[in-house]
């Protein structure tokens, strides 16, 4: 499994609907490929729970360490992405829904003066939540009755859903000027890496240089690199890689292409090189990934989930 995105790495995935835009699920890393989810972003808000293991879990420029009872706030149209510490897995509450949920109807006075004053605010991207803290303990707890009710069939479920989230959101309004604003250069650094991501996104099956990567931010190379590194915790080049291998495995799980046409289409010179590549990032050849898909498996976690009373 892997998070479905466009060429400007926004989330294809429905989340809710529009008379319920709200979108709960249990989710682990070890279902998706290389046991983390690409970089992508989406109009709606996310929270999301930890409820067994550690996620890093990195949002924009800022990467969090995660681990069981903590919960992060990801803000609407904002890059994320999450990968597995040292290997461990992690079980993990997702709550993603559109501020239209809080507010109904735009520029209503809900909108004007508690969503829109926070959505749009590209200073505040994120905000971790602890339970050291005690607004921070208050979130946590409506997120996991959330969870609890998402596993319940109870009488109005829906409505009892939307006062959580309108609790949460209130506790994020009250608090939200206590956190550390980002910088303005920063959101422009954002745009530049958003404008990269797209350019490698577009173009991954074909011969791209650093050149072309750099002209389309209108940086010097060395420049270019040097942004793409410290705001990804990964260089340009090793990120690429990496995308072109993500885009191999379906073809690999769903066609009969044959690993040369495979190679070509994901942009590697030569199928040689792609199965070295392959191979350090999966362990085995593209040949073997194939045959181990052919091969049903069963999986136990390992984990007990009990939230707290």
């Amino acid at each position: 499994m892997q998070i479905h995105i466009n060429r400007n790495q926004k989330e294809l995935k429905l989340h809710g609907d529009y008379a319920f835009p709200l979108h709960l699920s249990d989710e682990r890393l070890s279902s998706y490929e290389s046991g983390s989810f690409l970089w992508h972003w989406h109009p709606e808000i996310e929270l999301t729970l930890i409820l067994e293991g550690t996620i890093l879990y990195q949002i924009n420029e800022t990467t969090y360490s995660l681990k069981k009872g903590e919960a992060l706030f990801c803000n609407a149209n904002t890059l994320h992405t999450g990968h597995m510490d040292h290997g461990q897995d992690c079980i993990y509450f997702s709550v993603t829904f559109h501020p239209r949920l809080l507010y109904g109807f735009e520029n209503s006075l809900i909108y004007t003066h508690y969503v829109q004053t926070v959505c749009e605010d590209s200073s505040f991207p994120s905000l971790l939540f602890r339970p050291e803290v005690t607004w921070q303990k208050n979130v946590i707890q409506y997120l996991y009755q959330i969870y609890t009710l998402h596993h319940t069939e109870v009488f109005s479920k829906e409505l009892k859903l939307q006062i959580l989230l309108l609790q949460i959101w209130n506790e994020i309004f009250e608090h939200k000027q206590t956190v550390p604003a980002v910088s303005a250069s920063s959101n422009k650094q954002m745009e530049r890496i958003r404008t990269i991501l797209s350019y490698l996104h577009t173009h991954y099956a074909e011969k791209i240089t650093l050149e072309d990567i750099a002209s389309s931010i209108n940086l010097c190379k060395s420049e270019c690199c040097r942004l793409f590194k410290s705001h990804m915790k990964e260089s340009l080049f090793r990120y690429l890689l990496n995308f072109r291998i993500e885009q191999s495995l379906p073809l690999l799980s769903t066609t009969d292409k044959s690993i040369t046409e495979i190679a070509e289409s994901t942009g590697f010179s030569n199928p040689c090189y792609f199965t070295k590549i392959f191979r350090e990032h999966k362990g085995c050849s593209p040949s073997e990934y194939r045959k181990k898909l052919e091969t049903p498996k069963t999986f136990t976690s390992g984990f007990s989930i009990h939230p707290p009373h």
